[in-house]
């Protein structure tokens, strides 16, 4: 029997957040990395929080592929990591309620990351923050110009 695999690009991103005050205004940064190709991306808002920083970091990287890629996602935001690989089925299946009842927070943005989620085969990692990794260091940066810039 003769299998075609689908090849995919291999990408790897690394994200981040970040807030002054929570609320307060904060920012968002991805490093891409693509074999040798790596972009940089960031952004802001002025009222906000630091997670729906993480997850606007998350979303923004997975929307600038424009193929169906094999993505290999750091994160040091455990709410990011364990909300769009535990919590979301739970929260669909109760008609985005918390066990609490109460409805979920952000719920355009995790509905977005879903959906943006699925178009890729997506590896969820979750990285110790300022702890000298180059991509996980980087992608703060870029969080806290993104911050800089709506200021």
């Amino acid at each position: 029997m003769n299998e075609t695999k689908e090849k995919l690009p291999k990408v790897v991103i690394y994200t981040d957040g970040a807030c002054r005050g929570n609320p307060g205004p904060g920012g968002w940064g991805a490093l891409l990395i693509c074999g040798e190709h790596k972009r940089e991306i960031m952004g802001g808002e002025r009222n906000t929080t630091n997670n729906r920083m993480e997850l606007m970091a998350g979303i923004e990287a997975l929307k600038r592929l424009k193929v169906k890629s094999d993505v290999e996602l750091y994160t040091d935001s455990s709410y990011l990591k364990n909300g769009i690989q535990q919590w979301i089925r739970i929260w669909k299946s109760n008609h985005w309620r918390t066990a609490a009842k109460k409805p979920v927070k952000n719920r355009e943005l995790w509905e977005e990351l879903d959906y943006q989620a699925s178009r890729h085969s997506i590896r969820w990692r979750w990285i110790k923050g300022h702890a000298g990794n180059f991509g996980n260091e980087r992608a703060d940066q870029l969080a806290n110009k993104g911050l800089q810039q709506i200021l």
